[in-house]
């Protein structure tokens, strides 16, 4: 399949809605491809709460055009902390304020996810090659030699050159493409957002902040100009998990954080309401492309929360994709290798050391002494040393031949 000839320009089916179908609908339009985006809710929008946004979220926005509308809603951070919630005591101190800045080139944030995703759809709206179909929920994939279509729940066909799979960690395509089992990881994420005034006021800090426990820890840092707080707790489960979400409870938040101190104990006071995550994740793979449908964002790696890159990758993945498809002269076939190539390793190493930092964050005995003598001391260029290789990302270097 080829599409360089651009009196005919493709039109790609994109399937999800969020923060990855979002950015991938912006950088294909803005190469004047045609897209159809279907989405499964009512009405485009995101829900949630609170995600941070790293120097490459940063990158991949201002190519997208849009990172000046994420900065005006976001909150900046001049350090980001982890503390100790058996003693109380401060494990280590990562300042990102302007040297920060001047090392990676943009800031590091903190930012509501309807924020981050109206920042995008704002410029999505804009655009006159860009049809929504909501309340379309997708069922089935079909492939032809030069084409491909999918099917809804009412039996409504939509076809394109092809279909890009940005519908999250339960991707009906990603089902339909690869057929794998998701790793449910036994750990439940608690997350709510709280007004400032109902914040513990010793805790109303400008930065984003982890007190780290045995098999637990809790987040916390400011939303929407500091009216507003993130919270998020996380546990080691008792029960065996099925991935999804719901309602949760104070009762069951509190059972399991019985070994902390009392000043992050506040926090758990706070919310009113919690919703409750069982979280999961998929073991990396290496094929993205199949035919005529490619995957994105969590669709093509969901991850843990513990590098807090989820809603970065899926924005760089359509950076990339973008740069793909104008390198290869709008040949969409070349363009998706060059994309699964450009990705794949980076979005890998990035699913394992999520997983990996969950450890250390959740180690006890022995090893949180150890964990914690890991950071004692290290200097700011030590940290930025280590995470160059994930906050150095920009979209001129993106790609990988």
């Amino acid at each position: 399949m080829s599409t360089s000839n651009k009196s005919t320009p493709a039109t790609i089916i994109i399937v999800g809605g969020g923060i990855g179908g979002m950015a991938a609908a912006l950088a294909l339009s803005r190469l004047g491809i045609r897209i159809k985006l279907l989405e499964q809710s009512s009405q485009i929008g995101e829900i949630g709460a609170g995600v941070q946004l790293a120097p490459n979220a940063f990158a991949a926005l201002d190519a997208l055009g849009v990172g000046q509308a994420a900065r005006n809603r976001a909150v900046f951070a001049e350090r980001l902390v982890m503390m100790d919630a058996v003693d109380g005591q401060e494990v280590g101190t990562f300042p990102v304020d302007e040297r920060f800045r001047r090392r990676f080139g943009n800031p590091y944030a903190v930012i509501h996810r309807a924020d981050i995703h109206t920042s995008i759809y704002e410029a999505v709206a804009q655009s006159p090659l860009i049809e929504f179909f909501t309340s379309t929920h997708v069922v089935e994939l079909i492939q032809g030699e030069r084409e491909a279509t999918v099917v809804d729940s009412n039996g409504k066909r939509y076809t394109g050159d092809a279909v890009i799979g940005c519908d999250g960690v339960k991707s009906v395509i990603r089902d339909k493409l690869i057929g794998d089992e998701a790793r449910v990881s036994g750990h439940v994420v608690y997350r709510a957002v709280v007004p400032v005034d109902e914040m513990p006021a010793d805790l109303r800090w400008n930065e984003a902040a982890i007190w780290v426990g045995p098999n637990c820890h809790l987040v916390h840092y400011p939303l929407r100009g500091g009216q507003q707080f993130n919270l998020v707790v996380t546990f080691h489960s008792r029960e065996q998990e099925v991935w999804g979400v719901r309602e949760g409870s104070k009762e069951e938040v509190l059972s399991y954080f019985q070994g902390i101190c009392d000043r992050p104990r506040q926090l758990l006071d706070a919310p009113k309401t919690w919703k409750r995550w069982s979280t999961a994740d998929r073991d990396p793979i290496g094929n993205w492309v199949h035919g005529r449908a490619v995957l994105l964002g969590d669709a093509a790696h969901p991850m843990l929360q513990y590098l807090a890159q989820g809603a970065c990758m899926a924005i760089e993945d359509a950076v990339t994709l973008g740069e793909a498809v104008k390198y290869c002269d709008f040949d969409l076939d070349a363009a998706f290798k060059l994309y699964e190539k450009s990705r794949v390793t980076r979005t890998a190493r990035t699913v394992l050391s999520a997983r990996e930092m969950g450890r250390i964050y959740h180690a006890k005995g022995v090893e949180r002494l150890v964990r914690n003598s890991l950071w004692k001391d290290r200097t700011p260029d030590q940290f930025y040393e280590a995470l160059q290789w994930l906050y150095g990302w920009t979209a001129k270097d993106c790609l990988v031949h």
